[in-house]
């Protein structure tokens, strides 16, 4: 099945610069930080560090994460290569920046290495490398060497300094900043407007780790829009008047993540906030988000937790017919709900079902490429038609 993900993201131009943010600056812009976010220690010693073939530079599917990353991985050196481009240097003449490729501003996602002082990184750092190893794992020097001992446990890593990844929150925060936040004036000089959305993202990724949660897909993708509707909440908390574009997307995740009351129990409930771009409900929303965020990464997911998630989602249509909701606020609902719709589907067991479900997904994908002019009737009626197949596909 193609990537819905990628599909909309092409449709509505929500084209990603690649980069995963976790360095000093980006530490910084981070909305909450936590011990798990704590600013790395140790230098940090470049991907040469990790290249030899009998470590991650191998042929072997266990020896292969370097080259899978240096090979296939947009990570290793389009981001940098992004900052060249006759559209970036068209944004920087925009913003008054006078070099793209030297600018913190940009290579703060870009070019992570660059942030880094001196003291901080090895001789043998390439600073244009792109987003390396250690801008996920956290600098090396202080785990290299016993990570690679038949006895030094998961946990010891984490205890030298390795970040968790295995830990969804820990995750979802690694890569949220440069995958979710753009400032207002970097979007109006031309800047592509960026959606995070963790499972859909890491599915696209050419994979150089395993996951050993047969369902680390739907919760990653609940993780994911907790943390992104969080730093939704932190930016908009920050200005004095509230973008509207920004405005209209924090309140159409709000809406989907306030929408399956019940399926989640023991979980941080989003629908007790208000709707109403205020400063209060900014603040609240952050709040909230994190919590949902850290501890949905500990749930017990399910099989028969998707389908209730599914189902409540399913039948959100009548929230299309509400006319006193703005048009592009329906439109934001929309386009996070479809993606939701697409993790969820791809995560059901039945074939027969997600074949079904998959045509009917097409359909609400085209009415979503409307945007701006979002026809709210339109999708509603796809959305009643995806919620019977899928009430006959779990009937059966």
């Amino acid at each position: 099945m193609q990537s819905h993900s990628r599909r909309l993201a092409s449709a509505i131009t929500l084209r990603k610069l690649a980069g995963l943010a976790f360095l000093f600056i980006a530490a910084a812009i981070n909305a909450q930080e936590s011990k798990e976010n704590a600013l790395p220690t140790g230098k940090f010693l470049g991907a040469s560090s990790c290249s030899s073939s009998g470590c991650h530079g191998g042929a072997t599917a266990h020896r292969n994460q370097n080259s899978i990353w240096s090979r296939l991985d947009v990570h290793s050196s389009r981001p940098y290569a992004t900052l060249t481009t006759r559209r970036s240097e068209r944004i920087a003449e925009v913003l008054s920046i006078t070099n793209a490729p030297q600018s913190l501003r940009c290579t703060v996602c870009h070019a992570p290495f660059h942030g880094v002082p001196e003291a901080k990184r090895a001789t043998t750092v390439d600073i244009i490398e792109g987003v390396s190893c250690e801008n996920c794992h956290g600098p090396a020097e202080a785990w290299l060497r016993p990570h690679t001992r038949g006895d030094f446990s998961h946990e010891d890593r984490i205890q030298a300094g390795m970040r968790d990844l295995k830990n969804l929150y820990v995750r979802a925060n690694s890569c949220v900043a440069c995958h979710q936040n753009v400032d207002t004036d970097l979007l109006k000089a031309g800047h592509p407007e960026l959606s995070f959305e963790l499972d859909g993202q890491a599915v696209s990724e050419p994979k150089h780790w395993r996951e050993s949660d047969r369902w680390f897909g739907p919760k990653s993708w609940l993780v994911g829009q907790a943390v992104a509707l969080r730093e939704m909440s932190w930016q908009l908390a920050q200005q004095t008047v509230p973008d509207e574009r920004l405005t209209a997307r924090w309140a159409g995740l709000l809406w989907l993540l306030s929408k399956p009351a019940g399926v989640k129990p023991n979980l941080p409930d989003l629908a007790k906030i208000s709707f109403p771009p205020a400063q209060t409900n900014f603040t609240r929303a952050q709040q909230l988000a994190d919590q949902l965020a850290s501890q949905a990464a500990k749930y017990d997911w399910s099989h028969e937790t998707t389908l209730k998630w599914l189902r409540s989602l399913a039948e959100s249509q009548a929230d299309f017919a509400d006319k006193q909701v703005a048009v592009q606020i329906h439109g934001r609902r929309a386009e996070r709900l479809v993606l939701a719709l697409d993790r969820l589907v791809m995560a059901q067991e039945n074939d027969a079902l997600k074949k079904s479900l998959n045509t009917q997904l097409n359909d609400l994908f085209a009415a979503v490429q409307s945007l701006p002019d979002f026809d709210a009737a339109r999708f509603a009626t796809g959305l009643e038609t995806f919620s019977k197949k899928f009430k006959l596909g779990t009937e059966k």
